[in-house]
């Protein structure tokens, strides 16, 4: 929210710097993002003093040389006038004319200047030039020109209450301070919400004429008005409404005044009526919507119209006021005429029933509407308007007539028209005012300071909460809590004001009493960081998508799995998109994704993801949420080198099988790869790797997860390219339990190692796993690695045959191993190989 520090003024005396101001703000959960001069030092184009200033145009001159210029003398408080050669629109049609008085902004030679014919925000100093041949050095300034907005039609016109020779700075510079509300706090989107924070933040009086309308403008409440039929058909997404009739306005443009605050709070100025509901909307935060009081009652031809709040029907159509044709359903709120809608309830109003430029009655309307439809509505239609946002907070519904009677009175004095006596207003939905007990000493317990009683008393009721004490209790007070703060409930709400806008930067720092206590381990954190390290050692990149899935995108995943039936996913209420209405069963959709927009600019990619996924119990109200790791890789095996030549091979199956491998070396875990046979695992049964190229992960005995090279017609669905796409998913969970968080480390032996390959011939069934477990097993402990190194088929070895090699390191901790102990040990093995695996040594 944009908010003109001098609006700000108006409700609340301030003589804090302006940094200062947004500093105490930001700390009392006012956060201020950004703050933006215009015109004053610390803007990107401060204003001269000196060359900038206010002045006015006393006569309009032709041109000797152009029909499209004219000649402007400007008296800018100098012993002279200045001739300015201009081209604005405005003036051309006042050619010719003297004894005028039209106050502008005037520069001179030597400032600075935005650049108005230029695209985006271009500074330029002004400079004497000639302009079909007359000398001129200074000019009458547009908007753009003064970067207060991007407008450059015609030249910017001061009131008339404007001094000449002034500087512009002084008379119309402004700071803007860019407020980011978190939370559904409605109260805060106003200027007069924000006021009342800062008053109670600097201790000062607010100044309350904005809200006290009625007071001077007293009013009679009806629920059937002479001037319209009210009717509210839903009252659970209408609480209220209220409509005040104002007759014989004339649609103009609003006064200068009001257009800036609207510009500086970054909307677009209309005309007097359209500018003052947006005006009170900022002012107050209560929207509101201007109808042409003649078209709503030629629709229904009779004397008075119609107003109906009222549910869709399904398929109900009307024209929004950005000219697009909307389609309802039963669900969105309309306000309508008895016939057909007129407006969208809390979003927008209808195409046919606007402010024209010659309407003259105006039904102006104050609603409140339930926050909950009106974001579904705003969401469903694409509609994000302010209005929107702010119902969308939870207005608070005695705001709406305040709001109208603020505005129809503001129409009356600045559109010449006349209010009716009676407003209308239908308020089935009135709630009482809550009391909360609040035991003060409580305070002190929370907050670890002591506020004086004075000052709590002092902060509550300068947030508008009404206090009172009962001399028995002094310590209790009894707080009525206002209509526009249903965030507060309960005592601790209480404190909670109590302590930001005291100060939290005023709470003294404190060192603790005691030791700090033993700090346990977190063994799934530091378990997750720590697959995270190995892996990125791998040359893997980490990548954190969105939970939010289409459950379409995990059915590709598994083209031979049982159809995906959403009602076995947990799906969200009301997501943003439909690619985003279900929470994820499994990492690789998401990592898959990812992976094919890299791809658009790499030709490698390595990617993983540490995360949850989500999985409904039947007779469990929240599903389980195990930890998963999800590992895509496609491309090369190697980047493009000098060393390597310009071909390399994909990655395969067994680059997976190797990131795997050093993962479990890294948390000191033996694992096992068997193939997927018919294994129950999802992924597995759902054919979404390649036949013959993927494996189980055990641990311990315990499956752990799947690997392996997509099928491609996964790939294929995925708009991967035509190449090897290998991927991993593990339960993390699992690995980490059998992780355990430490491992038992062995001291490093002293004594030399001895190096031996290993060539056997088995039969082409036999796995080499297999083969490695029972060399391990058999050398154990002097055995100390089996790496196999070569894997050969041919006539050499005879059909059906394989030759598996293999490389042994042996060695003894406590003495150094001699060639006969390495052969006794090695013929041991061999004839271990030759019982149980039916393997030959090579010849």
């Amino acid at each position: 929210m944009k908010l003109p520090l001098s609006w700000l003024k108006d409700y609340v005396d301030i003589d804090l710097p302006v940094a200062e101001l947004a500093e105490r703000m930001t700390l009392a959960g006012l956060e201020v993002e950004t703050v933006e001069y215009v015109g004053l030092p610390g803007a990107e184009l401060p204003w001269d003093r000196e060359k900038i200033v206010t002045a006015q145009i006393t006569a309009v001159r032709p041109h000797p040389d152009a029909d499209r210029l004219v000649l402007a003398e400007v008296d800018y408080g100098a012993k002279e006038l200045e001739v300015v050669v201009t081209g604005a629109p405005s003036l051309l049609e006042l050619r010719g004319q003297e004894g005028l008085s039209l106050k502008v902004a005037f520069a001179m030679e030597g400032t600075s200047l935005y650049d108005g014919h230029a695209e985006g925000s271009k500074i330029v100093k002004l400079k004497k030039t000639k302009i079909r041949g007359v000398p001129s050095r200074a000019m009458v300034c547009s908007e753009k020109e003064l970067g207060l907005s991007d407008e450059h039609v015609d030249i910017l016109y001061l009131p008339d209450d404007a001094s000449v020779g002034m500087p512009l700075v002084d008379y119309m510079g402004d700071a803007v301070l860019d407020i980011d509300i978190k939370g559904p706090f409605a109260h805060l989107q106003s200027v007069f919400g924000v006021a009342r924070e800062v008053a109670a933040l600097l201790g000062v009086e607010l100044r309350r004429d904005v809200v006290q309308v009625l007071d001077r403008h007293p009013a009679e409440l009806s629920d059937k008005p002479d001037f319209v039929e009210l009717e509210i058909a839903d009252p659970d997404l209408c609480p209220r409404y209220t409509a005040a009739f104002i007759q014989g306005v004339e649609i103009k443009p609003a006064p200068f005044w009001m257009q800036m605050r609207l510009r500086l709070a970054g909307m677009r100025p209309i005309n007097n009526i359209v500018d003052i509901t947006n005006f009170v909307m900022l002012e107050l935060g209560q929207p509101l919507h201007a109808f042409d009081q003649r078209v709503l009652r030629a629709k229904k031809g009779a004397d008075r119209p119609a107003i109906i709040v009222r549910r869709a029907k399904k398929g109900e159509k009307m024209a929004t006021l950005d000219g697009e044709n909307r389609t309802f359903d039963e669900e969105m709120l309309l306000i309508t005429d008895g016939g057909g809608p007129v407006a969208v309830a809390g979003v927008m109003g209808g195409l046919d029933s606007e402010v024209a430029d010659d309407t003259t009655e105006i039904l102006l309307e104050s609603a409140n509407f339930e926050f909950l439809s009106t974001r579904r509505t705003s969401r469903l239609l694409g509609l994000t308007t302010e209005s929107g946002q702010r119902f969308g907070r939870r207005v608070d519904p005695e705001l709406a007539l305040t709001a109208v009677a603020r505005a129809a009175h503001l129409m009356a004095e600045l559109g010449g028209g006349t209010v009716a006596s009676v407003i209308g207003d239908l308020y089935p939905g009135s709630e009482p005012r809550r009391v909360i007990e609040f035991d003060t000493s409580q305070c002190e317990r929370l907050l670890g300071i002591e506020v004086p009683i004075e000052e709590i008393v002092r902060i509550l009721s300068s947030l508008e909460f009404e206090v009172s004490r009962d001399e028995k209790t002094p310590r209790i007070l009894g707080v009525g809590v206002p209509s526009h703060r249903r965030d507060v409930s309960r005592p601790v709400d209480l404190i909670e004001e109590v302590g930001r806008v005291w100060g939290y930067d005023r709470f003294p720092t404190t060192l603790m009493r005691d030791e700090l206590p033993p700090q346990r381990a977190n063994l799934s954190l530091e378990g997750a960081r720590r697959v995270r390290d190995l892996l990125i050692g791998c040359g893997l990149d980490e990548v954190i998508t969105y939970s939010l899935v289409d459950v379409e995108d995990e059915a590709n995943l598994m083209p031979a799995g049982p159809a995906t039936d959403p009602k076995g996913y947990v799906r969200l209420l009301n997501p943003l998109s439909p690619e985003r209405g279900f929470l994820r069963q499994t990492l690789l959709p998401s990592v898959l994704a990812t992976a094919r927009a890299n791809l658009r600019f790499l030709d490698r990619v390595a990617l993983f993801e540490v995360g949850a996924v989500y999985l409904p119990v039947k007779g469990q109200t929240l599903p389980d949420e195990p930890q998963r790791l999800g590992v895509v890789m496609t491309g090369p095996r190697e980047d493009v080198s000098w060393t390597g030549g310009q071909d390399h091979e994909p990655v395969s199956f067994f680059d997976v099988k190797g990131v795997v491998e050093a993962l479990l070396a890294g948390l000191g875990l033996a694992g096992t790869f068997q193939p997927c046979g018919d294994s129950e695992n999802p992924l597995v049964k759902g054919s979404t790797f390649h036949p013959g190229r993927c494996a189980l992960v055990s641990v311990g005995g315990e499956p752990v997860g799947v690997m392996g090279e997509l099928h491609p017609s996964v790939g294929e669905a995925f708009d991967m390219p035509a190449q090897p796409v290998c991927a991993l998913e593990l339960d993390l969970d699992r690995l980490l339990a059998a992780w355990g968080g430490s491992r038992e480390m062995a001291p490093i032996s002293a004594h030399p190692s001895v190096y031996e390959d290993l060539a056997l011939v088995v039969d082409e069934a036999t796995e080499a796993a297999r083969v490695a477990e029972l060399i391990a097993q058999t050398g154990s402990p002097l055995v100390r690695s089996v790496v196999l190194f070569d894997v050969f088929r041919g006539e050499q070895v005879g059909a059906g045959k394989k030759s598996l090699a293999y490389h042994l390191t042996y060695q003894a901790d406590d003495r150094t191993l001699t060639d006969g102990e390495v052969a006794k040990l090695r013929d041991k093995i061999v004839r271990r190989l030759e019982r149980e695996a039916g393997a030959t040594l090579r010849a």
